[in-house]
């Protein structure tokens, strides 16, 4: 009996043995198309993504009677009181008492396919996730700041690229701070927090640089340079909130900046002084001399061809127009300020190499940047406000201009008057003239824009805001961010970001729409059948910032 037992128990053993085999691979098989999910590229090639904020609409965020800047203690600037608390939309009212006044924010990258669908929406880092502390990498938007947010492919289309702040969320008027290692004591916001370089890959995952730069302002863009063995950013911005003269380090941390990537966590970054890429002065015109450094208050950014670009399209100083970085030397050199690229250009690697002793009186000399022939030269223009650049040949260019913001309303036609009479608001079409050696405007394209046309936003407030008299409800200014691509029939399509005007404290907190177009790439007069198409609108609580292609793409 005892044998016999013994007998038996080993062909028991054998099937417990075969279900556990069973069961263990299966869990196998889980476990490894799990990790082949997680493997899965997350941004897929094709697609577009849009960068986009959300408030959150905590009425304690802001309370009223409060002085605003938080801490400010010194005009000239000016210290003022909170006349509204937190509440969307009526916090932005507050701006009419701070000239700084703005709320970090979430950012979401959303991926759409190229006609508008959903696919899915990347939440960057940020204080009110479970798990993220206040060392651990996080980086925020300004909500209301406008330029802010722009999307960029590295060179080698692997990596997206953007600009933010290492700040929690619901933290006031950031976007205004000085950095940490460029302080300026006539500053009216005293904080100090770094201004963040993101990249991001196919995957979803995350790299944080910290920079000095763009203190007293916001950066704007930035763009990879990681071809032939090189490995940093070009990045875009504005700088200075205080009284001038300014520190040399605001001076320095303006406009075009050359920023080298880290890898260790933002809490253990310490970046030094700026270092710019370049840099503009309206004397190269000759023009007299305005604030040292606000010549520079650069938004779009783009590459082509080796060369480096930028736009100026706002601010009370300076030249609003196209520019580029002249890096071999021979060209921006000369007394007009104008020119055009050099066909053996190659991309700058270094910086800036600038006299230190002159940066109270010359800024950043010798300046290496020009504005591109045929582009406007006028000072403070009240008609040119570029922004986004694409280009689409050699010759042809489409530049986004985001109107003047100029919100004056009829209650008779029920319009913003001066955004609906607009010639040069939307997507303005450059041609390249060989035989003059010029760039002409050919025509704007606005069809379908409604510029100055209110529309209805779902949930949104909707009257008028006692605080400015105007009608809560936006309408489209004109153009922001764009990217764009060939098509095989010769034509080409254009992505958006619009631009708005309201009664809104602040129109840059206004919801917005992401719209496309499509041109006939050989024309040179107004196609008159060519309209925009509204792809994707923002929501209450949200505003549109970037587009993009997909890494990968």
């Amino acid at each position: 009996m005892i044998q016999n037992s013994f007998q038996k128990r080993p062909a028991r053993r054998t099937v417990a043995y075969h279900i556990r085999t069973v069961l263990l691979a299966a869990v196998s098989i889980a476990i490894f198309a799990a990790n082949a999910r997680a493997q899965r590229s997350f941004f897929r090639p094709g697609n577009l993504v849009v960068s986009r904020s959300v408030y959150d609409n905590n009425p304690s965020n802001v309370v009223p009677g409060q002085v605003l800047p938080p801490n400010c203690t010194t005009p000239p600037g000016g210290c003022g009181t909170a006349i509204q608390d937190g509440t969307y939309p009526f916090v932005w009212n507050n701006d009419s008492v701070d000239g700084s006044f703005g709320i970090t924010s979430k950012i979401f990258l959303d991926q759409i396919t190229a006609d508008g669908s959903p696919v899915n929406t990347l939440e960057i880092p940020n204080s009110s996730q479970n798990g993220v502390l206040p060392t651990t990498n996080q980086m925020v938007t300004s909500f209301s700041s406008k330029s802010e947010l722009a999307l960029n492919l590295s060179l080698d289309h692997q990596f997206l690229t953007f600009m933010g702040y290492f700040a929690p969320i619901n933290a006031l008027d950031v976007s205004n701070s000085n950095t940490p290692a460029a302080i300026d004591p006539t500053n009216p916001v005293p904080a100090a927090v770094l201004r963040v370089v993101a990249t991001v890959d196919h995957n979803g995952n995350f790299k944080f640089t910290a920079t000095n730069a763009y203190s007293g302002n916001n950066g704007r863009a930035a763009i990879l340079n990681n071809s032939d063995g090189a490995n940093f950013f070009y990045t875009s911005g504005n700088a200075g909130n205080g009284a001038s003269p300014q520190p040399d380090g605001i001076i320095i941390g303006a406009g075009a900046q050359f920023v080298e990537p880290e890898n260790a966590p933002l809490v253990a970054q310490s970046p030094g002084d700026p270092t710019p890429l370049g840099s503009f002065n309206i004397t190269q015109l000759g023009n007299p001399p305005d604030k040292i450094g606000k010549d520079d208050n650069f938004r779009g950014l783009t590459i082509f061809n080796n060369v480096v670009y930028y736009t100026k399209g706002s601010g009370g100083n300076g030249i609003n127009t196209l520019y580029f970085v002249d890096s071999t030397g021979t060209i921006c050199t000369n007394a007009s300020g104008i020119g055009l690229p050099s066909p053996s250009a190659s991309l700058p690697v270094s910086p800036l190499v600038y006299d230190p002793l002159v940066l109270q009186t010359k800024g950043l000399d010798p300046n290496n940047m020009c504005i591109l022939k045929g582009f406007p030269t006028a000072l403070k223009s009240t008609t040119a406000f570029p922004f986004g650049i694409w280009f689409a040949s050699d010759s042809v260019v489409y530049v986004a201009d985001e109107g003047s913001g100029d919100n004056t309303f009829s209650s008779t036609t029920q319009q913003y008057t001066v955004a609906a009479a607009q010639k040069t608001a939307g997507l303005q079409k450059w041609i390249f003239d060989s035989s003059t050696q010029t760039w002409n405007l050919a025509y704007t394209l606005q069809n379908g824009l409604n510029l100055g046309v209110p529309y209805i936003v779902p949930r949104y407030q909707t009257g008028t805001n006692p605080s400015t008299g105007l009608p809560w409800a936006p309408a489209t200014d004109g153009l922001r961010n764009i990217t764009g691509t060939l098509n095989k029939d010769g034509t080409v399509t254009i992505y958006a970001i619009t631009s708005t005007v309201s009664g809104n404290g602040d129109q840059g907190a206004d919801p917005n729409k992401l719209v496309e177009v499509t041109d006939d790439l050989a024309a040179t007069t107004l196609p008159g059948t060519e309209t925009f198409t509204t792809l994707r609108a923002a929501g209450r609580l949200e505003v549109l910032r970037g587009v993009s292609y997909t890494p990968g793409t």
